[in-house]
């Protein structure tokens, strides 16, 4: 067999698992909030434009309001000032949105301090255990933090001092981006950067050194805790917005049993 009909074969016995990673997109998705004087996105709404009825008889359909980074979707470069000259989300080539993923779980370690970094030292300790980072491939962050995308309070967390998330250093958002050969970050959270990332040096550097060196961020992921540490395939399709600096994206992962 060829390996297209080796893939399709595996699929539908069950011997290869395909785990939707997506977020449900509705009126409820938790959504950015900045604080004024920035603008921010829209929440995800359907505006009806028939439904078996005078306006359409026998068709329904709708209209959508959302913003490119609403729920689960994909950060292109040109989304951050560090990735301006770079690419919008209709240019990235369709063979980067398939590629080798890993997970890398601290939700332990989150659920005891909202506020967790990941440090180089865990990818190396974590690297010695699994083997080395995937070329071209995807870094897959978990922390739990996906249990709490049905409130949106609660997944923002926020007080008064600003948000409270878990994210990744300045230092080792910078390694990860310039010293590893990944092409990318998954969060389960609403942005690639912890929720302190605006106090940081150089603010959300997640953002600015991933983008800045021409590669992508996923957001807002679920069922990560599904995945092996090592050996799934990621599959990500943003819509090919022109212009866009991401899209709203369904987020698939391969799994083989």
């Amino acid at each position: 067999m060829s390996l297209l009909t080796q893939l399709v074969t595996a699929v539908a016995d069950g011997s290869i698992e395909v785990i939707d990673l997506t977020a449900p997109l509705s009126e409820t998705t938790p959504i950015l909030q900045l604080p004024p004087p920035f603008g921010n996105t829209v929440t995800f709404s359907l505006r009806e434009i028939s439904r078996y009825d005078d306006r359409g008889p026998a068709w329904y359909w709708n209209d959508i309001v959302t913003g490119e980074h609403t729920g689960t979707h994909f950060d292109a470069p040109v989304h951050w000032i560090t990735g301006r000259d770079g690419e919008d989300v209709s240019q990235v080539a369709p063979r980067r949105l398939v590629g080798p993923a890993v997970v890398l779980d601290v939700a332990a370690h989150a659920a005891a301090d909202p506020d967790f970094l990941l440090e180089i030292e865990h990818v190396r300790e974590w690297t010695k255990a699994h083997g080395p980072l995937p070329e071209g491939g995807w870094l897959l962050y978990r922390t739990g933090w996906d249990s709490r995308s049905g409130d949106q309070a609660e997944f923002l967390n926020a007080d008064e001092t600003g948000p409270h998330s878990p994210g990744i250093s300045p230092e080792c958002a910078h390694w990860l981006a310039e010293e590893t050969p990944l092409i990318g970050l998954g969060v389960e959270t609403v942005g690639t950067d912890a929720g302190a990332a605006h106090s940081f040096d150089p603010p959300f550097p997640c953002h600015s050194f991933f983008l800045g060196a021409g590669k992508y961020g996923l957001t807002q992921l679920r069922n990560l805790d599904r995945l092996p540490a090592t050996g799934a395939v990621l599959v990500a399709s943003p819509l090919p917005i022109v212009g866009g600096s991401g899209s709203p994206a369904r987020v698939l992962a391969l799994v083989e049993h």
